[in-house]
């Protein structure tokens, strides 16, 4: 019965193909359950196929088509439902099976499952995925979520908003799994533009093509730069029937362990908090940096104004995925930074252009230290940046990392030793006593004449602070 029942799918499914037509759902699920060899082995002759395609209307084939197969599914569960087979039972089965054990090289993701291999070059890897609560939407368009690990050591918070723009073009991307013993943690904002999908494709495809590559743990910066030049490489592929021209910028921090990677493209940014000072982990890919505009007008490009710096007055930034008609100027080829994660970083913040175009790097650590939680935080800072009038779409993740604080516990306790000291005050009491007035007078007088030059010396190094700040506002 079995058999008989993989026949007569096969069948239809052959039928797709004489017939030129695009598998319906049903058809994709019951090739989950043939076997090539059985699907190659059934094939129409000739006569069959002219006969077949003689039919005029490609409309009125792929109609008549679904209907028959919807026919044919009623049919089998029935058959399946008497004769107790449960093909389709058996099938949604082994579906589930799949879903846990999918492979990350042929592109499937999946939230629930707990285990999966990864596919390399070098083997397949086993990886334990972490679950990421599914994000939500409140009655404001506001999508957040957040997510935190077992221990609490790190947690992170998202939000993203369309605000006074018409479409939405920004994504975002949180991963969590382990290694090969290892705990890697993945944050990506992709801000698009002239359309939503190299966004979306790079939500899709980046942080899955990056697990696959053969050296992510041993040379994570040579995977980092290897992923972004070849993820870009497929998405124009993918588009090349198309006459979409999408682009999108990328900013990704990859935590393998303690070690912080952060790969930029574009003029997305991340930024770190150590010790309360704001640390800009990437620097924004504009066409008037005097690198990148060398490096543009040596390809034989050129930089104009049009309301601001961009190539060939068309695009705002130097680099990007996607952007076919500008791509021997406009690269993928992502800026790299790392840096270990001690107990003075204290989180990061990863942004799309909305949020940096009215918020300044101080201002957002700031903003993130007031509130306890990632996810306040996260929406605090887009509610910044649509209040002071950002007209972008506004996208943000905050990290935060928790360090054990026993090292701060033994401070207070050294500074509490000295207070035995006092008890020595009143043999200094007896020895005031026995002095003339006039010696504390003089005493009196001395700290006064050395706490003077000290106020002095403290407003000048604020102000060649000072300048510099804004110095690096003003190229911001």
């Amino acid at each position: 019965m079995l058999n008989s029942l993989k026949l007569l799918c096969s069948f239809y499914l052959n039928l797709h193909t004489s017939l030129l037509v695009p598998r319906c759902r049903f058809c994709s699920v019951l090739s989950l359950y043939l076997s090539p060899s059985l699907l190659d082995s059934l094939r129409f002759h000739g006569s069959s196929q002219k006969l077949i395609r003689a039919i005029p209307s490609l409309r009125f084939r792929s109609v008549l088509l679904h209907w028959t197969c919807l026919m044919v599914c009623s049919s089998l569960i029935v058959q399946a439902g008497r004769t107790r087979i449960g093909v389709f039972a058996q099938g949604r089965h082994q579906l589930n099976n799949f879903n846990k054990t999918l492979s990350v090289g042929f592109g499937f993701r999946t939230t629930a499952a707990k285990m999966m291999m990864v596919d390399s070059s070098t083997g397949e890897k086993r990886v334990e995925m972490f679950d990421i609560p599914k994000e939500k939407v409140d009655d404001g368009g506001y999508i957040g979520g957040g997510w935190k690990n077992d221990d609490g050591s790190l947690s992170c918070g998202y939000c993203s908003f369309r605000g006074k723009r018409s479409t939405m073009e920004d994504f975002y991307d949180v991963k969590a799994f382990k290694m090969e013993g290892q705990t890697v943690c993945m944050f990506g904002i992709f801000d698009g533009h002239g359309g939503s999908r190299a966004a979306e494709y790079l939500k899709k495809h980046l942080f899955s093509n990056l697990m696959t590559h053969p050296q992510f743990l041993t040379d994570t910066k040579l995977a980092l730069s290897e992923t972004y030049k070849q993820t870009d490489v497929a998405f124009l592929e993918s588009e090349k029937d198309t006459y979409r021209d999408d682009g999108s910028t990328a900013s990704a921090a990859v935590l393998v362990g303690n070690h912080l990677y952060v790969a930029n493209v574009g003029d997305s940014r991340t930024i770190v908090s150590k010790a309360g000072k704001a640390i800009a982990l990437s620097d924004d890919h504009k066409p008037n940096r005097s690198d990148e505009r060398k490096r543009i007008e040596s390809a034989g490009g050129v930089i104009m104004w049009a309301g601001t710096w961009r190539v060939g007055g068309v695009l705002a930034m130097s680099r990007a995925f996607g952007n076919r008609m500008l791509k021997q100027f406009v690269i993928a080829e992502p800026e790299i930074q790392d840096l270990e994660i001690d107990h003075e970083a204290e989180f990061l913040v990863l942004a799309s252009d909305g949020l940096w175009d009215v918020v300044p790097n101080e201002d957002a650590v700031s903003l993130t230290q007031s509130e306890e939680e990632p996810v306040t935080a996260a929406r605090k800072l887009t509610d910044t940046a649509f209040a002071r009038g950002s007209a972008d779409n506004i996208t943000c993740i905050v990290v935060k990392f928790r360090h054990d604080k026993t090292e701060s516990q033994p401070n207070p306790e050294a500074e509490a030793e000295p207070e035995p000291e006092p008890e020595r005050n009143p043999e200094d009491e007896i020895q005031t006593e026995s002095s003339n007035p006039s010696d504390e007078m003089e005493t009196e007088s001395i700290p006064k004449a050395e706490a003077e030059p000290v106020p002095e010396a403290i407003p000048e190094p604020k102000q060649e602070t000072e300048p510099e700040t804004k110095g690096e506002k003003a190229g911001e």
